[in-house]
């Protein structure tokens, strides 16, 4: 079995640097699409359309992504998505004044969002599957800890400068923002060598070795039920996560900085969980961890459904956001452990798409209900549902 060079840090924070980056770019470039549409159009359709441009590309392709990541070097995966996204936005933004009307100009940045969400379904499952080639068993759970808390704090600052770059430029300026940070994710990347990778050697059909990913999964007591309580996880979050503008607009009133304050308190919290699993790693037991995750997050759902005070409610925002990541990082860590290596692309495949598949079915579904029932109905239900879950993550090991 690989076991990481004593340099391992060095490589592993040129690696996070390197997808923190590039992350950074593509938030910043989604957010500034979404709001251009937005401001243009001022149409629900249309972002709606967005939306699902910057999902469903990923949900379809991403467990052949992992196929791929399993056949093939990880890093020039990586490399190559994010060099077809940073081509074809660097096109968009050429063409971009010569593009007028909305009747062509929205299509065609339509379809390069899906096409940029493809890169996404491939990049995502060949960067988790890295990480267990750089970092040692006992050391993941810190090191993506401190993985999530950057990303968190990109996914924090990129809308902001999104919406800097609007107000005193351009959307072309976004654009050739998110071209930038690909080439200087690519030039660290480039510049780091990974171990040799367990690569598939199967000469197969891929079809074959996406039936062998699915077999191996479901047969896998642990990862099939890590997997289940991921997507579980995923749909029931969509209340209180996904839709708290909603809520807050709602309940607390439609201000500015209401949504602002809550928004800071959500990405602060996800942020903070990284560091403190970054310092802590977690418990011994990986499960017990997920375990007092799912409970706090379900827990903190439920009281945020039924608090009326604004700052009680940033409060507890904010530690929703600690368990956030606890939950992610929890599940991101068992399955670098438990699954061979020469199946992580597949099953990291399978968990992008589970979260590209369950994240837009938890809005369609809570979305429209919203409209029905009070939005802290459904926010305290879906924590009832999540609590119920925790128990399910306690017996998951024989043996860790």
């Amino acid at each position: 079995m690989h076991k990481p060079n004593d340099n391992w840090k060095s490589r592993a924070v040129l690696f996070l640097l390197s997808q923190s980056v590039s992350l950074f770019g593509s938030t910043l470039v989604q957010m500034a699409i979404v709001w251009y549409v937005t401001l243009e159009t001022a149409s629900g359709g249309w972002v709606a359309a967005f939306t699902i441009c910057s999902y469903l590309p990923q949900f379809l392709i991403s467990f052949w992504g992992g196929v791929w990541a399993d056949r093939y070097h990880r890093k020039a995966l990586i490399i190559g998505a994010d060099a077809m996204i940073a081509v074809v936005t660097l096109i968009l933004m050429l063409f971009l004044p010569y593009l007028q009307g909305r009747a062509f100009l929205l299509p065609v940045i339509l379809a390069v969002s899906a096409i940029r969400s493809l890169g996404a379904g491939i990049q995502t499952p060949a960067g988790n599957a890295v990480i267990p080639l750089l970092v040692p068993e006992k050391q993941r759970m810190r090191f993506n800890g401190i993985y999530a808390a950057m990303q968190a704090a990109v996914q924090f600052a990129a809308p902001a400068a999104a919406g800097i770059i609007l107000s005193l430029s351009s959307l072309r300026i976004s654009l050739l923002a998110d071209v930038i940070t690909a080439l200087l994710g690519i030039g660290l990347l480039a510049g780091l060598r990974l171990p040799p990778q367990e690569r598939s050697r199967s000469t197969a059909t891929y079809f074959s070795d996406v039936k062998t990913g699915l077999r191996y999964a479901l047969s896998h007591r642990t990862i099939v039920r890590v997997l289940i309580l991921y997507g579980l996880f995923i749909f029931f979050a969509v209340p209180g996560g996904f839709l708290a503008q909603l809520l807050v607009s709602r309940v607390f009133g439609s201000s500015y900085w209401y949504l602002t304050a809550a928004e800071l308190a959500g990405f602060a919290g996800m942020t903070t969980g990284g560091l403190i699993l970054g310092a802590w790693g977690g418990f011994q037991r990986r499960e017990t961890t997920l375990a007092l995750g799912l409970a706090s997050f379900g827990l903190l759902s439920v009281e945020m459904g039924l608090t009326k005070r604004f700052p009680l409610y940033l409060a507890l925002m904010a530690l929703y956001g600690i368990s956030m990541t606890v939950v992610q990082t929890s599940v991101t860590t068992i399955i670098q452990d438990q699954a061979e290596r020469a199946i992580h692309g597949r099953i990291f495949g399978l968990m992008s798409t589970l979260y590209a598949g369950a994240l837009p079915l938890g809005m369609a579904i809570f979305g429209p209900l919203a409209d029905i029932v009070p939005i802290q109905v459904l926010v305290v239900l879906s924590g009832i549902a999540l609590l119920l879950t925790a128990p399910a993550s306690r017996p998951i090991f024989e043996r860790f």
